[in-house]
């Protein structure tokens, strides 16, 4: 993908919200793979690509953030435009004002608003309401933009998606509910074993068989972490206590002790397999220090692709 093609990516997607990949086909998703690829390219070879000069991401955050803050304001920045972040503390929506004036407030600035929150029908509420794009930088129910980054280390890491297995070992949260809507989507098997209670979201489930039946592919949800390993070509978690689940952070190292990423774990899986986890990571929690620092891990590989897929949807949605 050349400039050229990425200006064609922009003339295909600008204007949409990138809020989950509900509304999002696997064509679309492999698009914006590509032109992540080609921007990290280009980023490789000391290439200027000024695609977003003299524009303004707004960044609304309500949880805090180390991955995403930084890769959208770098990402941004390397673009040729300007990011500009919102503490939620910082401005009025701290101080009550409506997130539907806040929307309409904003647009009136900005070309597009990347908003990190707690409900998901927060962010849905300022789509609605917003003129401009609104993209996911996290919510309790999805996180889509580390989901690409995902795609890509799995295709870097394994040269397709075709028949790939990922299971997903931990809590049935918003990166099982982003993995379980793009995983079919792209030709990928998924498997998601989590504690009895602690399932993803039945409704979502559903939604992936159903993209599983188009695409060819195959759906588990388990109770059994050694039946989701077992050969699978990539093992994936996540913290087992999320932002805003302190409270219930000892009940829940309790229910997900049998859980734990480690070395057993692991030789189930394909002896090619590699580890991903979408940081930051408890060492000695949900994985273990020989599996996070082990050779089969790519969680930093997969922590700078943060940078090349939000690149990618920004100018794709702004551009």
């Amino acid at each position: 993908m050349t400039l050229s093609s990425l200006h064609e990516l922009s003339e295909r997607f600008r204007g949409r919200d990138f809020l989950d990949f509900s509304t999002y086909t696997g064509e679309e998703i492999k698009a914006l793979l590509d032109g992540a690829k080609s921007l990290k390219i280009l980023r490789q070879q000391g290439e200027q690509h000024l695609l977003l000069q003299g524009k303004t991401l707004g960044m609304i955050f309500d949880k805090a953030s180390t991955r995403t803050r930084v890769s959208f304001e770098v990402g941004m920045f390397e673009l040729g435009g300007h990011a500009l972040f919102l503490a939620n503390d910082a401005t009025q929506l701290g101080r009550g004002e409506p997130i539907i004036d806040t929307a309409r407030v904003l647009s009136r600035y900005l070309q597009a608003i990347m908003i990190r929150t707690f409900a998901h029908q927060s962010m849905e509420e300022l789509a609605t309401y917003a003129t401009i794009p609104i993209i996911n930088g996290l919510t309790d129910e999805h996180h889509p933009c580390q989901v690409l980054a995902d795609l890509l280390t799995i295709e870097e890491k394994k040269g397709h998606f075709d028949g790939v297995t990922i299971a997903y070992v931990g809590d049935g949260n918003n990166m099982a509910h982003s993995l379980l809507q793009a995983a079919p989507l792209v030709g990928m098997n998924i498997r998601v074993a989590t504690p009895s209670g602690y399932e993803p979201d039945a409704t979502i489930v559903a939604q992936a068989k159903m993209s599983a039946k188009s695409s060819g592919t195959e759906i588990l949800v388990t109770n059994d972490p050694y039946v989701a390993a077992l050969d699978a070509d990539v093992i994936y978690t996540d913290v087992w206590a999320s932002m805003g689940q302190e409270e219930s952070a000892q009940k829940r190292i309790n229910d997900f002790s049998t859980f734990q990423v480690n070395d057993a774990l692991f030789e189930a899986a394909d002896d090619d397999a590699i580890f991903l986890h979408c940081l930051p990571a408890h060492r000695g929690e949900e994985v273990t220090e020989s599996v996070l620092e082990g050779a089969h891990s790519v969680v930093f590989d997969q922590a700078e692709n943060r940078l090349h897929v939000q690149k990618a949807v920004m100018v794709a949605v702004i551009g």
